[in-house]
């Protein structure tokens, strides 16, 4: 989570104006107006009591809404499509998709708590605040001290290194202790460090060999421990899937591709935005673990929500070649590659 946060550029947010805005808001929106539609239905079936329906409500409008940055990033360079008008504008909706969707479901893990921890609610918001106001106006001031040290030396200290670890791990303890979820303070962390792209691809390469190599492969596999599909069994669980996988899809890329081409997009860009922005992957089975965590959703709907995660991501790619052909995404890349020689 803090590497997707360093990955976050907010300045290219203003630069693509207001079709990545209009797409961004309605992208998030849709999917969680149908989410919580489908709520009402889903809420007797799948949970009980001991979960309020508005916590059941927000926590599915939530995990429907969210596009998986880091998965939709290496799609695009995948796809040799990082650098078209495109692959720009989709990777900006979902950084707003991620910021957003992550502040809603702070919101939504401290209304859920509030009911269960010790920790009373007072103290959760007055703490975040001032948690947010102090990294913001404080720490923030602090780690460019990293940047600056990497642009005079080219390289950071195995101390630096260390350092950073450490600011990130103690983010996260303290966003635990309030009662949010230690991911958010992670993620905090990285939206905040200097964006220098440079500087972020060191970083990158620093972290992402462990990331990849160790901790994105363990949580992959507890995801895997903790879904059963034994609890998808019969006819009825499976109309459950169907349901969930069309309402994910209908709002997530209906919803995107509308907005999309109210905005001025041709109707080959709206349908490939809406397309990139139904990608869910990663982000997805990050949400769903905490929603289990927290006891929001039970073991039966998380099962049923991972599958669609992997069907809403795998099915990116093959929509993607039908409505933008590699031949045209090569075209819009020379093109793009002889602007910025020019």
């Amino acid at each position: 989570m803090f590497l997707v946060g360093l990955s976050l550029k907010p300045d290219e947010l203003k630069e693509q104006g207001h079709s990545a805005v209009l797409t961004s808001h309605v992208s998030i929106t849709a999917p969680f107006a149908l989410a919580a539609l489908l709520a009402i239905y889903l809420y007797p079936r799948l949970s009980d009591e001991s979960v309020t329906f508005t916590g059941f409500a927000l926590f599915l409008g939530a995990a429907m809404s969210i596009t998986a940055f880091p998965v939709l990033a290496r799609i695009l360079k995948d796809q040799n499509m990082l650098h078209t008008r495109l692959g720009t504008v989709s990777l900006v909706c979902a950084a707003v998709d991620d910021v957003t969707g992550w502040c809603v479901l702070a919101y939504i893990v401290v209304l859920v708590r509030a009911n269960h921890s010790s920790t009373p609610l007072w103290v959760t918001l007055v703490g975040s605040v001032a948690f947010g106001l102090t990294m913001i106006y404080g720490v923030r001031r602090l780690l460019t001290r990293f940047g600056t040290v990497f642009q005079r030396k080219g390289k950071l200290s195995e101390n630096a290194i260390a350092l950073m670890i450490l600011v990130v791990l103690c983010s996260a303890l303290t966003t635990e202790y309030l009662g949010i979820h230690l991911l958010f303070g992670a993620f905090m962390v990285g939206t905040i460090m200097p964006k220098d792209i440079k500087f972020i691809a060191y970083v990158n390469e620093k972290f992402e060999s462990l990331t990849v190599v160790l901790l994105l492969p363990l949580f992959f596999a507890i995801t895997g421990l903790r879904m059963s599909l034994g609890s998808i069994k019969g006819t009825e669980m499976w109309i459950y899937c169907g349901i969930i996988i069309l309402v994910a899809v209908a709002g997530k890329l209906g919803g995107s591709m509308i907005a999309a081409k109210a905005a001025g997009m041709e109707w080959r860009d709206a349908a490939g935005l809406g397309i990139l922005m139904n990608t869910r992957g990663l982000m997805q089975l990050v949400i769903l673990n905490i929603g289990l965590d927290i006891k929001v959703i039970s073991p039966a709907l998380f099962s049923l929500m991972v599958v669609m995660a992997l069907v809403t991501t795998f099915m990116t790619t093959p929509l993607l070649e039908l409505v933008y052909p590699s031949r045209l995404i090569k075209a819009e890349a020379e093109r793009a590659v002889a602007k910025n020689v020019a």
